[in-house]
């Protein structure tokens, strides 16, 4: 078994640098140019070694960002029109997310062959790996075609969605014409690159706080799947598009982490085209800012934890050049000691009459970012408010954030009581180069409440757009249609628009080297805008997208 898979190891995202000494003695995958997987045995695990070794080399774990649209992005006007006729044809879309039910007809063509280039399913064990890739199973067109011709299909090729996440995005971008259901894709004659994640890891979880049960994906699996995504097109010498319908609010929210890094970079090469969900935590009260000024001794927010939720974790970030130390007090009345900011180190906390315990790391310069990140991790957390105090070391105003995890980690019963909905932008939403996608409501051109606001925690503006999301008709696990919101959709209908773009683009010969974030920049320009908004702004971003009208803005 590749120890990708084996649950003896807790995988690490390392510099190639560093992975260059250790190849010799130890477990490692190579991911990219930059990137490497260490392979740890979890003889050597602590919650500890979070502090011990720098947080930032743990892989940030990401859930889902989703639970008629055509004609408000102008997509019928443009497919109607016969100077454009766009519909994808010889561009790739490519996920990475929770597979596809490949046998589901809005995959395929007319002819009943798949419009699937290539799955790759990290979850299904091969000892025959093909050399594409370094775990899990490959299944080409071929293969795909042959299973589909089979009386069991399954046999052949037993890739399933068990969630229907990653069918029902696909299908939104680039689902077939089924004129019987009134049902047709962005792009319904796009290909699809589809890489399955398997779930993270039991001990890259508990690091974090996050249970057995939750649908959850690890940094490392969504970078070397997005970057198998990039080499097989690269192969076909096929323009891309890749939808990234997943997020965290682990991290600084200012596109440090290294899924956000790698996707500014591809964002930047020639026919490859980056679109990503802002996420769904605008009104769900998991962010507090703050301020301590030079004059208080300290500043208090309180925490709500519901009686489901035993574990968890609560990363607060602070820019330089303040220092900020902490203090936690149980519902019981009960106290941490102050805890200043070092470098290594973990302090532990057992509440002796609520039996819980947290870990708390308060780390002066985190290392990927250089700022002050205090975490906070919690084990049978006694349900109740906390409240949490945190004093300035220094004589100036120290502004500073706070985030709850994202998705399905908490329940809605563990929450801020007093929250702020904007700066909720999830990774690698937070990432410049990429298209930003909030969503809204279709039917009557408003915000969905949950999406995401920004901006970045520097100011940088996000989202860059809003896409409808709200109750998008796609395909799902029973070989029928139904529908999704959130911003998850709202990503895969860009991710439609901008296969598109690429048609006309690259495939027409009108803009043969356009990159991702040349896309996102004729998006914005081409985006309808209200006039009594201004924009950009922390919502919307740059207005609705609107294809006819970036078309209009070039012709």
């Amino acid at each position: 078994m590749h120890k990708m898979l084996d649950e003896n190891y807790m995988d690490l995202l390392i510099d190639n640098m560093v992975a260059d000494n250790l190849i010799h003695d130890y477990n490692v995958t190579r991911i990219n140019e930059r990137y490497s997987i260490l392979h740890s045995p979890i003889e050597t695990f602590d919650m500890c070694s979070l502090g011990y070794y720098p947080y930032h080399i743990f892989p940030t774990i990401y859930t889902l960002s989703s639970t008629v649209a055509l004609e408000k992005s102008g997509v019928s006007a443009i497919q109607s029109n016969p100077n454009f006729e766009l519909f994808g044809q010889g561009v790739l879309i490519g996920f990475v997310d929770t597979g596809i039910n490949y046998q589901h007809q809005a995959f395929l063509n007319p002819d009943g062959s798949s419009r699937i280039v290539s799955i790759w399913d990290q979850s299904i064990i091969n000892d025959a790996v093909s050399s594409n890739v370094p775990f899990g199973t490959e299944y080409d067109k071929e293969m795909i075609n042959i299973a589909l011709m089979d009386a069991n299909p399954l046999s052949i090729v037993p890739s399933v969605d068990e969630i229907g996440h990653g069918t029902m995005l696909a299908g939104i971008a680039a689902g077939s014409i089924e004129e019987s259901q009134n049902f047709q894709g962005v792009a319904p004659q796009a290909e699809l690159i589809v890489v399955k994640l398997v779930q993270a890891k039991h001990y890259n979880r508990a690091i974090f706080g996050i249970s057995d049960t939750i649908d959850c994906y690890s940094e490392t699996n969504i970078i070397i799947g997005i970057d198998y995504i990039k080499n097989l097109a690269d192969k076909l010498k096929r323009p891309v598009v890749i939808c990234v319908g997943l997020g965290s609010s682990q991290g600084d929210h200012d596109g440090h982490s290294a899924l956000a890094l790698y996707l500014n970079n591809l964002s930047t090469i020639p026919r490859i085209g980056i679109c990503v969900s802002a996420g769904n935590e605008g009104n769900r009260n998991r962010h507090y800012s703050g301020v301590v000024s030079r004059k208080q001794s300290f500043s208090q927010f309180e925490l709500r934890v519901g009686d489901s939720d035993k574990i968890f974790s609560l990363e607060l970030w602070q820019k330089s050049p303040g220092r900020l130390d902490i203090k936690i007090q149980s519902p019981t009345g009960e106290e941490t000691t102050i805890v200043r900011p070092q470098f290594r180190q973990c302090y532990e906390h057992n509440f002796i009459f609520s039996n819980s315990r947290i870990y708390i790391n308060n780390i002066i310069a985190e290392e990927e970012t250089g700022e002050q990140l205090i975490l906070v991790r919690f084990s049978n957390a006694m349900s109740g408010i906390w409240k949490i105090q945190v004093f300035n070391r220094d004589d100036i105003d120290a502004q500073f954030n706070a985030w709850l995890p994202s998705g399905n980690i908490i329940t809605e019963d563990t929450f801020f009581l007093e929250p702020d909905p904007y700066t909720t932008i999830t990774s690698p939403g937070n990432a410049r180069n990429p298209i930003t996608v909030a969503a809204y409501n279709q039917m009557n051109n408003s915000i969905l409440i949950n999406s995401s606001r920004g901006n970045t925690s520097s100011g940088g503006t996000e989202p860059d757009i809003a896409a409808p999301g709200f109750n998008l008709m796609g395909p799902n696990l029973r070989y029928a249609y139904g529908n999704a919101s959130g911003t998850g959709a709202a990503a895969a209908h860009t991710a439609g628009i901008i296969s598109l773009i690429m048609e006309w683009s690259i495939l027409k010969g009108n803009y043969t080297t356009i990159s991702g974030r040349d896309i996102n920049r004729l998006l914005i320009r081409g985006a309808a805008r209200d006039d009594n908004i201004e924009y950009p702004n922390r919502i919307w971003g740059y207005g609705r997208i609107d294809i006819l009208g970036l078309f209009s803005g070039l012709i």
